[in-house]
């Protein structure tokens, strides 16, 4: 057996969502980043979910850093989580639009312009 064949998943990665394919919020991104809402796991916690909030458990990862280590589609993986953030186990925070980041250029250009008028 080849490590490549060790490493397939024996179910289906969509059984994982009970078979649901859209997430139940779409705010989420692939870069979304998450964090644990630090709350205790039960036995109402699914294995994968269980597994999301044990990789979260050291610090927060984006949301394709946690498809990649559990071996899911990001799309799979955005239900999951989603599932999660509804039930207030974790936290996600989306990504700053390219339109709201500040250009790092204006602003020191600006930082420049308010220098001069100060001297």
């Amino acid at each position: 057996m080849t490590p490549r064949q060790s490493n397939r998943r024996l179910v289906p990665a969509y059984l994982a969502t009970g078979g649901r394919a859209t997430p139940s919020r779409n705010t989420l991104d692939r870069l979304s980043l998450l964090r644990s809402a630090d709350m205790p796991i039960t036995s109402e916690v699914r294995p994968e979910e269980h597994r999301i909030l044990e990789l979260l458990q050291p610090g927060a990862l984006s949301l394709a850093e946690v498809a990649a280590h559990l071996g899911l589609p990001v799309s799979v993986a955005k239900v999951l989580v989603a599932d999660l953030v509804d039930a207030g186990r974790l936290y996600a925070r989306v990504p700053i639009p390219v339109a709201e980041q500040f250009d790092r250029q204006i602003l020191e250009r600006v930082l420049d312009g308010l220098r001069s008028l100060k001297s």
